[in-house]
């Protein structure tokens, strides 16, 4: 089975939100959500992989500050080993150029959206920082 490496930026705003990215229904995994991102190209860094497909995918700009999770998820034909890099805003705004909606969602509600299943472990791990430690 094939692996693609991808990266995906969680991007937080001012206001402790997250931004997240509403799948097209022209893209694979029609109407889920996803935080953005891409493949990592062929001798890529990830960090720079990150910026370029944010540049690419919303028309802003970000700096990769660091690897925040990392998981593999098997599709049906082929396997998604997703890097998950904390990102910082350094210019613009994100538009939704490949996505059909952003939204940003405060990390307590990120479990009301359909995230697509190589995103879910993530979005887990920021639902559960957010929580008070017991």
């Amino acid at each position: 089975m094939k692996t693609i490496k991808v990266v995906a930026a969680i991007i937080e705003n001012d206001k402790n939100e997250i931004l997240c990215a509403l799948r097209s229904s022209h893209m694979s995994l029609p109407n889920m959500w996803e935080f953005p991102g891409g493949k990592v190209e062929k001798n890529e860094d990830i960090f720079h992989a990150i910026e370029r497909e944010i540049k690419e995918e919303l028309g802003c700009q970000v700096s990769g500050q660091s690897l925040f999770h990392e998981n593999i998820h098997e599709y049906d034909t082929f396997r998604v080993h997703l890097l998950c890099i904390t990102c910082k805003m350094t210019k613009g705004l994100p538009i939704p150029i490949e996505h059909a909606k952003l939204i940003w969602l405060k990390r307590e509600h990120l479990g009301s959206l359909r995230w697509a299943p190589a995103d879910l472990p993530a979005v887990k791990h920021l639902i559960k920082e957010s929580s008070p430690l017991p």
